[in-house]
Order: C-alpha cells, then structure tokens, then sequence
C-alpha cells in the first residue's frame, strides 16, 4: 500500500503510550480520517508542531479503513496569529470539533474543506466575531444537508411571509399556523442567514443585534439535533465570549 499525499486540518489530537499520537484529520482528499502517528511526541523531524489542533499540513498517509497510519507531516500554517489571541483560539477549536463530531467519516467534502480553510484564514487576519462564527455554522449546515428551512414553513410549506417564521425544537422552522409555541424568527433574521449562503467571502452579511441573537438560536439547535453531543469547545467559546 503505497503513501499518499494529503491536504489536511488538523483536527484534534489523542496522545496513545509514551510517545505515539492518534490524530483526526480533515483532508481534502478523503474526507475526515483518524491517523495513528507513530512516534509523534518524539519525532521533531518528521512531526514537530504540525500535529497541533487547527493546523494546516500536509501529510503523507497509508490510507486504509478505520485506523490510517501517518508517515510524515509538513505544516502550510500554524495560523501564528490565532494562537496568540485566546478568543480567536476559542473560535478555531469550536470550528475543528464541529467538523470533527458533524462530518461522516471518509467522505471527501471539498466545498466544506474549503470553507474551514477561509475561516481559519479570517481568523488569522481579523479578530474573532459571533457574525463571522455564525456565517461559518450556517454555510456548514447547508453543504452538509441540515440547514434549516429559510423560506417556508417545514410543515405546510407556506413561504415565511414579513411575520418571520417561529423556532421549533431541533432546529425546525414552522409559519404561525404550525406553530406550537417557541421563538419568533424575524424575516430580517431569515434573510441575513439566506444570504450568507449566497456569498462565499467572512464579512459581507451584516446581523443586526436583534437578528444576531436569533440567527444563533436557530444555528445552535440545528447544530445540536445533528451533533448528537455537546462541543465541550462551546463551552470554552462561551466562558471567553463572556
């Protein structure tokens, strides 16, 4: 089985014995992968710091089901700028963990690939803000699938008129006819979130304070009926947002 050469983010990262390391990877190629790296503690030639959470590398992998073995890995970026600011460090490993806990494994998503790219990017160059985090879930969400319903109800297919539409339970979005109680969305909010999906640039879509907050009512319930857990780096996002 020969190695192959794989565009990678470092996702998270399991020391295993006195010396070797179980990595998860987003690689462009393949998707989300696990990796035994054999050694990685030790290996200052073949590893170093490229092991880290959140880093860009390239790697050499014997790609095979369940357990891959990584050979050797190359950093592109450690995204100096993120690690020295703890906010943006907490919105970068919020991203990472989402990807690692939301994403099947082994199937290559490039568009998703692609978007975690430009938001660590973002990260580097900007400070961390909610609207750019929110941007980042929504877009997540409808590559993957689960985006909620912008434009009309879920249940009777009403188009969401000037009345917004109202937040049900796992991220579900009814008019006011299906609704059984739950939080009002404004149709402010439904367009500011329909078109972050229209833009592939961080920072083009303004929320509004009002829209923010409901922007991440939605996205937070969506996120949690299609996680099956809770990111124990939301918690950490949410004590440093204060």
């Amino acid at each position: 089985m020969h190695a192959e050469k794989l565009q990678s983010f470092v996702l998270s990262s399991l020391d295993y014995g006195d010396s070797d390391r179980i990595v998860s990877l987003f690689t462009l190629e393949h998707g989300r992968i696990k990796a035994f790296a054999r050694g990685a503690r030790k290996s200052r030639k073949r590893f170093g710091p490229a092991l880290e959470a959140f880093a860009r590398i390239d790697v050499q992998a014997r790609i095979k089901e369940g357990l891959s073995t990584l050979q050797q890995a190359d950093i592109i970026s450690i995204y100096p700028a993120i690690r020295a600011d703890l906010e943006r460090i907490a919105h970068a490993l919020y991203a990472c963990e989402l990807v690692d806990v939301i994403t099947p494994e082994g199937h290559p998503i490039p568009r998703l690939y692609r978007l975690l790219a430009a938001y660590l990017d973002r990260l580097e160059t900007e400070a961390a803000v909610e609207g750019d985090r929110r941007f980042f879930e929504v877009n997540l969400l409808n590559i993957l699938g689960y985006r909620p319903s912008l434009e009309s109800c879920t249940r009777c297919d009403s188009p969401f008129m000037e009345g917004g539409a109202w937040l049900q339970e796992g991220g579900e979005t009814v008019c006011r006819f299906c609704c059984a109680g739950g939080k009002q969305l404004s149709s402010a909010t439904l367009k500011a979130l329909s078109a972050c999906l229209k833009t592939g640039i961080f920072g083009q879509i303004d929320f509004p304070a009002a829209s923010m907050q409901q922007a991440g009512y939605l996205l937070d319930e969506a996120i949690s009926a299609h996680s099956g857990r809770r990111l124990r780096s939301l918690e950490f996002l949410q004590q440093i947002s204060g």
